[in-house]
């Protein structure tokens, strides 16, 4: 029997502490031998306007991870033509290692949004589970959900995420106005930030 395999897809623009608790609970609910940080270079659902370089975000995530025997970055998105859609994520990595089971992880925000994804119901039927990081302002409603994909019911795996109230757009909003991320980012992805200057104002020292 193969691996169970967590599947932790992100923009990671720049990864932070509240990736990390994250992706650490879901290791340690679901019971999984791994979770692959799937670096998006570019999200299908979100305008995300001009993003970090993917290259630099790789070596962000790299730094965040290296010191987590249990996380791994996965490049199969970036080595990949886009649209970056979920369900060709999971295509390849089947492809990749076909005695292994791969669980999605997905907020329970985000959940409510399945319906809009590509080929949800190709999506659902791909993964061995959904494991759903549950938010307590986002309760999760299943019954609804099973209308339009059915089936989602019996592959989700629910456990409470903590609420860290840490985002990247925070982050680069504090960088560009000057003010510290200390203790918000691994120390790597800070050494990154201000040795490659990101998220600076033009002209800012």
């Amino acid at each position: 029997m193969g691996r169970l395999i967590g599947v932790f897809g992100g923009t990671f623009d720049p990864p932070h502490l509240g990736h990390l608790i994250l992706a650490e609970q879901a290791r340690e609910a679901l019971d999984l031998e791994r979770v692959l940080w799937v670096l998006t270079p570019k999200s299908p659902l979100k305008a995300d306007g001009d993003r970090t370089p993917p290259d630099v975000r790789a070596r962000m995530v790299e730094a965040a991870i290296a010191d987590a025997p249990t996380f791994a970055l996965s490049r199969v998105d970036l080595d990949r033509q886009p649209p970056y859609y979920a369900v060709g994520t999971l295509e390849r990595l089947r492809l990749g290692a076909p005695e292994d089971s791969f669980v999605y992880l997905i907020g329970s925000d985000s959940l409510a949004d399945l319906p809009r994804w590509h080929e949800p119901q190709r999506l659902v039927g791909l993964c061995a589970a959904i494991g759903v990081m549950q938010r307590p302002d986002h309760p999760l409603d299943l019954p609804a959900l099973e209308r339009v994909i059915p089936g989602l019911s019996a592959k989700v795996r629910a456990f409470p995420a903590p609420l860290v109230e840490v985002s990247g757009r925070d982050l680069r909003a504090r960088v560009a106005s000057g003010r510290s991320i200390r203790y918000l980012v691994p120390d790597g992805v800070r050494r990154i930030i201000d040795a490659d200057r990101l998220y600076r104002q033009p002209g800012a020292r």
